[in-house]
C-alpha cells in the first residue's frame, strides 16, 4: 500500500505507516539487549557494569542526531506541506551535512575527555579502565551513530519508513552476529563487544547516506545546499525536546548510577542496566509510533489541513491509550511481573544476590510502563507542530526535573526500592503536564 504524507489517515493507514518505525525502534532496542547479554555472560559482571555506567555519556553524543532528525524532519515536512519541494531538499541536505560535521567534532572531543569524565562520575579501578576502553572504540563510530539516529527519523519524512526498518535490521543483525563472533567465539572480551557495536553503527549510518546521495524514488535526495542559520536554528529548536530528553535521560542515568553505587554498590548499577534494556524495548513502541506520525502531523500542519490535524491528534491519543491499556497494563505489565526472574536470569543468573536484587527491581519498576507513552507522544506532537519550546518543556520536566527530584527524595524514605519507585512517579507527573499543554494550546493549533 503506497501511503503519502498528504493522504487522509484512517486508523488502518496510520498503523500501516507507523508500523515500520515502531518495529525499527523495537529492533534497535533488542539488539542492544543482545549486546548486554554477551558482555554480561561472556566477559563478566564488572565489564557489564562498566558498559552500563559509560553508556549514558555515549548516548548524549548520539542525541545530536536525534535532535537534527526530529527537528529537521518537522521543518522539512512542514515545508513540503507548503508545496516547497526544492526548499525541502535543500533543508534536508543541510541537516545531513551538519550531522556529519557535528559527529566528527563530538568524536574528537569524546576521545580527549572520556577518561576524566568517567573518573568524575565515580568510576574507579577496573571499572574505570573498562569504561574508557569500551567508550574509546565506540567514539570512533560516533559520526555514523549520529547519522543513524538522524536517518531513523528522516526516512519517515521521505515516505520511506519501510526502508528505514530494513537498514535498522541490517545494522542489528550485524551487531548480533559480530557480538557472537567477537565475544563468544574469538573471546575478544569488552573490546570485541565495542567493535561489534561500532561496526553496526557504521552500517546504520552510512547505508542511508549512500542511498540519499544517489538518485532514488523517495521525496528527498542529498544535493547542493547553502548555510541557512535561520533554518538551522529552527531545526535545533524543534528538536531541542528530543535532545533534552536524551541528554536528561543520560544525566538522570548517571545520577541513578551514583545513587545505586551509594545504596547498593556495583550490583545496583548492574541491576539498573538490565532494567534499562527491558525498558528501552517497551518504550520503543511509543517512540517508534511518535517518530512515524511526526512527519504526517508536520505536513498537514504546513498545509493548514486543520480537520486532518484534529483527526491525527484524536486517533493518536486513542492508539497510545490502547497500547498503554492493552500492552502495558495487561500483557507487558503481567510479563514484567511473571517473567522478571527469567529475564534477570538471562543477564545475571551467575550471581544469586544480583539476581534477587534485579527481580525485585523489576516488580517495582514495571509500574512506569503504564504512563510513559503519553508524554513521549505529547512531546513529539509539539515538535511536529514546530513548537520546540513546549516540546522541550514536556521532555525537560519528564526526564530531568521529576526524575531527579524523585531519585533524590524517594531513597531517603524507601532506600533502594525508592530508586525503582521514582521512575514510575516521574512518568505519572509527566502525563499530567502533557494533558495540560494539549488542552491549553488546542485553539492555537486547531487540533
Amino acid at each position: 500500500m503506497k501511503i503519502q504524507l498528504s493522504d487522509h489517515f484512517t486508523y488502518s493507514k496510520l498503523m500501516h505507516y507507523t508500523l515500520p518505525s515502531i518495529v525499527m525502534m523495537v529492533f534497535t532496542s533488542i539488539y542492544g539487549v543482545v549486546d548486554g547479554f554477551f558482555v554480561s555472560n561472556f566477559v563478566g559482571k564488572t565489564p557489564f557494569t562498566a558498559v552500563n555506567f559509560i553508556m549514558p555519556v555515549l548516548m548524549i553524543l548520539g542525541a545530536a542526531g536525534f535532535m537534527l532528525g526530529t527537528g529537521g524532519g518537522a521543518l522539512i515536512a512542514k515545508t513540503m506541506g507548503e508545496g516547497k519541494r526544492e526548499e525541502a531538499n535543500r533543508l534536508f541536505s543541510l541537516v545531513v551535512y551538519v550531522g556529519v560535521g557535528c559527529g566528527a567534532v563530538l568524536a574528537m572531543l569524546g576521545l580527549l575527555l572520556i577518561q576524566p569524565i568517567a573518573a568524575a562520575l565515580g568510576a574507579q579501578g577496573q571499572m574505570l579502565e573498562d569504561s574508557v576502553t569500551y567508550a574509546r572504540i565506540i567514539l570512533c563510530a560516533i559520526p555514523a551513530f549520529v547519522l543513524q539516529y538522524e536517518f531513523q527519523c528522516l526516512f519517515a519524512t521521505a515516505e520511506k519508513p519501510a526502508l528505514g526498518l530494513y537498514v535498522t535490521i541490517a545494522a542489528g543483525v550485524t551487531n548480533m552476529t559480530l557480538d557472537a563472533l567477537f565475544v563468544a567465539v574469538f573471546r575478544w572480551g569488552l573490546e570485541g563487544a565495542a567493535a561489534a557495536t561500532a561496526v553496526s553503527q557504521c552500517v546504520g549510518g552510512i547505508i542511508p547516506l549512500v542511498y540519499f546521495a544517489r538518485p532514488n524514488n523517495s521525496l528527498l535526495r542529498l544535493g547542493k545546499t547553502r548555510f541557512d542559520g535561520n533554518a538551522l536554528r529552527k531545526t535545533c529548536t524543534n528538536g531541542s525536546s528530543e535532545l533534552m530528553s536524551s541528554i536528561s535521560a543520560s544525566v538522570v542515568s548517571m545520577l541513578y548510577n551514583f545513587q545505586l553505587l551509594r545504596y547498593a554498590g556495583e550490583d545496583g548499577v548492574a541491576a539498573y542496566g538490565v532494567l534499562m534494556y527491558v525498558s528501552l524495548v517497551f518504550q520503543a513502541v511509543f517512540i517508534g509510533y511518535s517518530v512515524g506520525t511526526a512527519p504526517v502531523i508536520g505536513y498537514h500542519y504546513g498545509a493548514q489541513n486543520h480537520e486532518e490535524l484534529r483527526g491525527l491528534r484524536r486517533k493518536s491519543m486513542a492508539v497510545i491509550a490502547l497500547f498503554a491499556a492493552a500492552m502495558f497494563a495487561a500483557a507487558m505489565f503481567a510479563a514484567a511481573q511473571l517473567l522478571a526472574k527469567p529475564l534477570s536470569l538471562l543477564f545475571v543468573g551467575y550471581d544469586p544476590e544480583l539476581l534477587e536484587l534485579t527481580a525485585q527491581a523489576f516488580f517495582i519498576f514495571s509500574f512506569s510502563f503504564l504512563f510513559s507513552g503519553f508524554a513521549i507522544f505529547g512531546s513529539s506532537f509539539f515538535t511536529a507542530l514546530n513548537n520546540g519550546l513546549v516540546s522541550a518543556a514536556i521532555s525537560f520536566l519528564r526526564t530531568l526535573v521529576f526524575q531527579v527530584a524523585a531519585v533524590l527524595i524517594f531513597p531517603l524514605i524507601w532506600k533502594v526500592d525508592g530508586i525503582w519507585m521514582s521512575i514510575a512517579a516521574a512518568e505519572a507527573l509527566a502525563v499530567a503536564v502533557t494533558a495540560a499543554f494539549l488542552w491549553a494550546l488546542r485553539k492555537r493549533y486547531q487540533y
